[in-house]
């Protein structure tokens, strides 16, 4: 019998920008665009994980390179579009995965939030991917295709008490996908949201009770998600094989946001 022929890598060709690429869903959504024949630019604040980060795309396959930025920095936003134009010669792929942890801890219901948080928070999770889009998108008209994907979170739509700011900027997030499709879709640049549950990871998990994870894991249908299963949503997203799919927010969350409505019937 013959050898069963390679499939053919996803993102042959594309070239993307991934933010928040230096750790966690973002370094494996790198590493994984990589794999399916990608050119990555990885960004993030810090250099030496950014440097390591950006190997590991080498490694699976892909071309890399690192270019530190404060997304919350309109400048850092054109210096970012501009390094990835200058090295790779196009932009096809922008996935605004980026968001602010460090104004996390301020965090709160609404009346307890004061404006430098909201600022802080809005400035990373919503306005820099409008930013990044709004300068993405003339490359992506000039390639003749593109396709953007923001990481959004279940909290945009149910909630999640005492994180306003969050919630607020993640609302925001699945929104502006549905006004960038409205006035961009025609022109060939799709934007999707991947709206992500519970993400199992290894540092913060490692500790759980074994009746804590039993409740997490009754949360879900299926199963918990890891970020390798949202790096292959947000990849199939960004690829051809999705060219008429814009404007929507897929539920990557093994069915949990399915669990309430069987619970309450």
């Amino acid at each position: 019998m013959g050898s069963t022929p390679a499939r053919p890598l996803r993102l042959a060709g594309e070239v993307a920008i991934v933010t928040g690429a230096t750790m966690g869903l973002g370094r494996v959504v790198a590493r994984h665009f990589g794999s399916e024949g990608c050119a990555v630019v990885l960004t993030g604040r810090d250099h030496d994980r950014g440097s390591r980060a950006a190997r590991e795309v080498e490694e699976e396959g892909g071309a890399a390179i690192f270019v530190p930025a404060d997304l919350s920095r309109e400048d850092d936003c054109q210096a970012l579009v501009q390094a990835t134009l200058a090295h790779f010669g196009s932009l096809t792929v922008l996935v605004n995965n980026a968001v602010n942890n460090t104004a996390m801890g301020d965090d709160g219901p609404v009346a307890d939030v004061d404006r430098a948080t909201f600022d802080a928070v809005l400035a990373v999770n919503l306005v820099g991917p409008a930013t990044l889009s709004r300068l993405a998108i003339p490359a992506m008209l000039e390639a003749g295709h593109g396709a953007i994907v923001n990481v959004s979170s279940r909290a945009a739509e149910r909630g999640t008490p005492g994180l306003a700011a969050y919630t607020a900027s993640k609302g925001g997030l699945n929104a502006l996908a549905r006004s960038i499709t409205i006035d961009y879709a025609g022109q060939g640049i799709r934007c999707n949201t991947v709206q992500a549950g519970y993400i199992l990871h290894e540092v913060r998990d490692a500790e759980l009770t074994p009746e804590r994870r039993r409740q997490i894991e009754g949360m879900h249908l299926t199963r918990i998600s890891t970020a390798l299963d949202i790096a292959y949503a947000i990849a199939f997203l960004a690829s051809r094989e999705a060219e008429t799919i814009s404007g929507v927010t897929l539920q990557v969350d093994g069915g949990s946001s399915m669990v309430r409505g069987r619970t309450l019937g």
